[in-house]
């Protein structure tokens, strides 16, 4: 339902910031060797000598059939460049995710059962710096220890250069080396991928902890606890069945949006460990000047925010049929 309204307008948007951003935008696409020739022909291709309400219809147009542009930094096409990149940041968010769910979760249901306990304040006083903490400070702390000092760790890329990349199945170096066997490409590749994981894992831990801890204080005071209590449940399974699925669905709700963060932000993460993916692709895109994968990676995030809030309503009719 909400697909229906915020995509349109999220191609309304950055249709208007594409027209409005200063220069033309046919320079931007060409690069600055194009001649005049080149540049009269995308003019035309992409119908921005027409009235502006024809420019839209045709943008639109273009943009349900897949095509989102040309990058004049990579000489490909954007949609090309996307589907190169973005199963580096798949690994990556999902290694984030992974990692910093089950902290985040054990984390707030601990504080909830003890509150005002040492723990529950050691909790809370990682979840504000979780929240306070800039990613890329953080990111660059990781490298300054874990490899610059002590050298357990390797800083930046997805794999060391004379290791053999794996044969392309879903474009993720370490389910590509499982498949195929080959343990020394996914030793590689799990090394590298665990400070940047590491890193962006922290903007998962802090939202996800403080709604769960909040979440969890509000089911246990609730009547059926007490019930359950007064009947002489064990307390682990009042907390973890009683209480954790009620209090899961705005659980859930954070992990969904936290996905979709991690997918359409992490930008900075991937710039300071030089990781492959789109976010380290835009941020290039942005330096060079090169408008138009930044606004299909804007297009690109609404999809995936939209996609994964509509998989997060389904859940919820799963977790509790009364809505």
């Amino acid at each position: 339902m909400l697909l229906a309204f915020v995509l349109p307008a999220v191609i309304l948007i950055t249709f208007t910031i594409s027209r409005i951003i200063p220069g033309d935008p046919v320079a931007l696409m060409a690069g600055p060797t194009a001649n005049t020739a080149t540049r009269a022909k995308l003019r035309e291709a992409w119908g921005i000598d027409q009235p502006m309400a024809v420019q839209y219809l045709i943008y639109v147009k273009r943009v349900a059939q897949g095509e989102l542009g040309q990058s004049f930094r990579s000489g490909r096409s954007v949609k090309t460049d996307f589907i190169t990149y973005i199963p580096a940041t798949i690994e990556l968010a999902t290694a984030a995710l992974l990692l910093g769910t089950p902290c985040a979760v054990l984390g707030g249901i601990t504080a909830a059962v003890r509150p005002d306990s040492a723990w529950d304040y050691l909790v809370r006083a990682i979840i504000g710096l979780g929240i306070s903490l800039p990613v890329f400070w953080f990111g660059v702390l990781l490298i300054l220890i874990f490899s610059a000092q002590l050298d357990w760790l390797p800083a930046l890329g997805r794999l060391t250069v004379d290791t053999p990349i794996p044969p392309t199945i879903t474009g993720l170096y370490t389910i590509d080396a499982l498949l195929t066997g080959n343990f020394a490409t996914l030793r590689d590749a799990l090394l590298h991928l665990v400070l940047p994981a590491f890193s962006l894992a922290i903007t998962v831990v802090a939202p996800i902890g403080r709604i769960t801890r909040t979440a969890m204080i509000s089911a246990l005071h609730q009547d059926y606890v007490r019930t359950a209590y007064a009947k002489g449940a064990p307390p682990r399974r009042v907390v973890y069945v009683h209480a954790l699925r009620n209090a899961l669905l705005p659980v859930i709700t954070s992990i969904g949006l936290a996905y979709g963060l991690l997918l359409g932000g992490a930008v900075v993460t991937e710039t300071v460990f030089s990781w492959p993916g789109v976010g380290f692709y835009v941020a290039n895109s942005i330096l060079s000047l090169d408008f138009q994968p930044v606004i299909s990676f804007t297009l690109l995030s609404a999809l995936v925010y939209v996609v994964i809030n509509t998989l997060v309503d389904i859940m919820y009719s799963l977790l509790d049929p009364r809505i």
